[in-house]
């Protein structure tokens, strides 16, 4: 803008300046013609008197009369009143720095010469003129081009913001269920809805690994018969028992093994096998509930961790209402039942130091009452 200011203005500066020159020429000319007889009959008095009235008119603003020597015969000039004449009178010596030359010729001889200097108050308002309008044009377009710039400036943040609170979200709390909303600037709108897409395919891939690590997790300690947990839940419990001293302060291991299982995987199989420690994992989890958890270790080896118990004879109790389960006899689908009892062997938690010594003991306790009962007719 400012460089289409500058050469509009340059090109009329310099057309005002020919306008200028040609005018003063003209008057000049004119003037000669008036002061041939004055400057032929020296009269200094009517050649000042021609100069002052054209110069009080404007035509120019300094004149000079020379007679053939160059001598000065007559001369006007015009003072500068305000400062808007002194910087018209500046711009007028940058512009027109030499007087018009205009000769005064009488009978064929020249007499004299006549001296114009240009009045150059057109020029030098139209210049301040430029200058305002430009130093308007230049502030308007900067207040324009601020409130553009803060709009946008605005837009462009808020975006970039709520891109990143979302990004931050997702990254640091795997929130996948963030979404970047809409925004007014149509590359960021766009890029939203591009990204929102991507979270949505985070999102199910995330809900399908969950699903599977869920599913890998309980494969890895479940047991796939019973449904109960299986051995390694079952080592994890018994740890985290251990280190947890007021845990361990009321609670106690019962370890159970089936009394007759081979006499019925042999005599009805292993398909009736199966549906006979699938009904002692149903008794095993009645009994326990949620309180006393119940594990299969394999074949037809099971363990229960008992909690809120605090002596022996809680625990002798327990032991002897969970025997009792076994009492019923187990149908086996196929017309017939059977009776399988438990042999159930305890250890005290608050008695033991080490996990080691707690699974030796209920394991000892358990052989005995085996042996026991193989021994009862």
């Amino acid at each position: 803008m400012t460089l289409v200011w500058f050469l509009i203005s340059v090109t009329s500066v310099l057309t005002l300046k020919q306008y200028a020159l040609r005018n003063l020429e003209l008057t000049g000319a004119t003037m000669s013609r008036n002061l041939e007889f004055a400057l032929a009959r020296h009269d200094a008095a009517a050649a000042a008197d021609t100069l002052s009235t054209l110069g009080q008119r404007g035509l120019y603003s300094a004149a000079e009369v020379r007679d053939a020597k160059q001598h000065v015969v007559a001369g006007w000039s015009s003072m500068p009143k305000s400062s808007y004449d002194k910087a018209s009178d500046l711009i007028r010596r940058g512009l027109l720095p030499e007087p018009v030359r205009q000769p005064i010729v009488h009978d064929g001889t020249q007499i004299g010469e006549l001296h114009l200097t240009a009045q150059a108050s057109l020029i030098g308002h139209f210049i301040l003129l430029s200058l305002g309008v430009l130093t308007g044009s230049i502030l308007f377009a900067s207040a324009v081009a601020l409130a553009i710039s803060r709009y946008l400036h605005n837009g462009v943040f808020n975006a970039l913001q709520n891109i990143t609170d979302v990004v931050h979200d997702v990254r640091t709390y795997r929130n996948f269920s963030r979404r970047v909303a809409d925004e007014r600037i149509d590359e960021f709108h766009r890029f939203g809805q591009d990204f929102n897409s991507l979270l949505d395919e985070m999102e199910e891939w995330q809900l399908s690994l969950q699903a599977r690590n869920a599913l890998l997790l309980r494969t890895a300690l479940h047991d796939p018969l019973t449904g109960l947990a299986n051995r390694a839940a079952f080592r994890n419990a018994i740890a985290a028992l251990m280190k947890d001293d007021a845990a361990q302060r009321c609670s106690a291991l019962l370890f159970l093994d089936g009394d007759n299982f081979k006499y019925i995987n042999d005599t009805w199989g292993h398909a009736v096998g199966d549906s006979v420690l699938i009904e002692v994992a149903k008794r095993l989890s009645a009994f326990g509930g949620k309180q006393h958890m119940a594990y299969r270790l394999g074949g037809d080896e099971f363990a229960m961790i008992l909690t809120g118990v605090h002596t022996e004879h809680e625990v002798k109790r327990l032991t002897g209402a969970l025997v009792q389960q076994f009492y019923h006899p187990f149908d086996l689908h196929n017309g017939s039942t059977t009776m399988m009892t438990l042999s159930i062997g305890y250890a005290l938690a608050w008695e033991h130091a080490s996990a080691e010594s707690l699974l030796e003991l209920a394991d000892k306790n358990m052989y005995k009452v085996k042996q026991r009962q193989s021994k009862t007719p």
